[in-house]
């Protein structure tokens, strides 16, 4: 079963989505990344968690997908804590006293590590892949300086992310829907981009504070975002489980280890779940 929804925060109407298979067992909230959408995960991670009969809901975070307002745009960092404290709020009254799970991806899992290091919610697990923990490329030190000072002048007006598409994935046809996806962009505002990398360092440096069991995976061949700072994450957290796939790009649910990585992350899910 599929179905959408919408919710408004900061005068923003936010789009959202569920599936729910007929029997469940755990609610999996799930956390898109920077640039793209919900949807791209409807055909990749979303089957193989209805298969092990987990409901997955999922929305477009601001400035992205279906949602409404500045394509790249954020009204501030916190706004995407809240936004993603509503969906699980949603979720738990869509699907009612179920184990619920963070699943987050690179953004997404900046965004979920941050919720559960700042708000300590009451939640089963954490899966992130990917995380934007710490950029893997240094962008031009005129663009970073420009955007540190648009941050008090015009915080949203927003510049091309810089983000390589070819190292999207390993995998060409991959690389191809994602260049092809009208719902894609590459616009990010210094309000997005600039809070998102201090959350990332704050969540290295905090990373013994987290409680929730984790687990994280990183492409080492990971050309966007750094695979070191989820190893400096997990060298931190006593609770955090860290597997590396050799090679392996930025979304590892659309490269070549996909299949192997979401066998792990369920296995994973069905022991937490216990």
């Amino acid at each position: 079963m599929h179905n959408t929804f919408t919710f408004e925060l900061y005068k923003t109407k936010l789009y959202g989505q569920y599936w729910k298979p007929q029997l469940v067992k755990g609610i999996i909230i799930l956390v898109h990344g920077m640039g793209e959408h919900s949807g791209r995960y409807a055909e990749s991670v979303v089957p193989y968690l209805l298969k092990e009969n987990y409901a997955v809901v999922s929305y477009d975070n601001f400035g992205h997908g279906k949602t409404k307002g500045k394509r790249g745009h954020c009204p501030n960092y916190e706004s995407l804590l809240e936004s993603l404290e509503f969906v699980i709020n949603k979720a738990k009254l869509l699907i009612k006293d179920l184990p619920v799970f963070l699943y987050g991806h690179s953004l997404g899992g900046n965004i979920v590590l941050n919720y559960a290091l700042k708000k300590q919610p009451k939640i089963k697990g954490i899966v992130v892949t990917s995380p934007f923990l710490k950029l893997a490329f240094n962008p031009p030190k005129w663009k970073v300086n420009l955007g540190k000072m648009m941050l008090h002048i015009l915080p949203y007006i927003t510049m091309p992310s810089d983000i390589e598409e070819a190292a999207i994935s390993s995998i060409p046809e991959q690389v191809k829907r994602y260049k092809e996806d009208p719902l894609v962009h590459d616009k990010i505002s210094p309000m997005f981009l600039f809070p998102v990398i201090e959350a990332g360092n704050y969540a290295i440096a905090n990373a013994n504070n987290l409680t929730i069991p984790t687990f994280i995976a990183h492409g080492t061949g990971d050309r966007i975002i750094d695979y070191n700072g989820s190893i400096d994450f997990c060298k931190q957290s006593k609770i955090s489980e860290l597997k590396l796939y050799d090679n392996c790009y930025h979304e590892l649910h659309h490269d070549v280890c996909a299949a192997e990585m979401l066998e792990t992350i369920v296995k994973w899910l069905n022991t937490i779940i216990l």
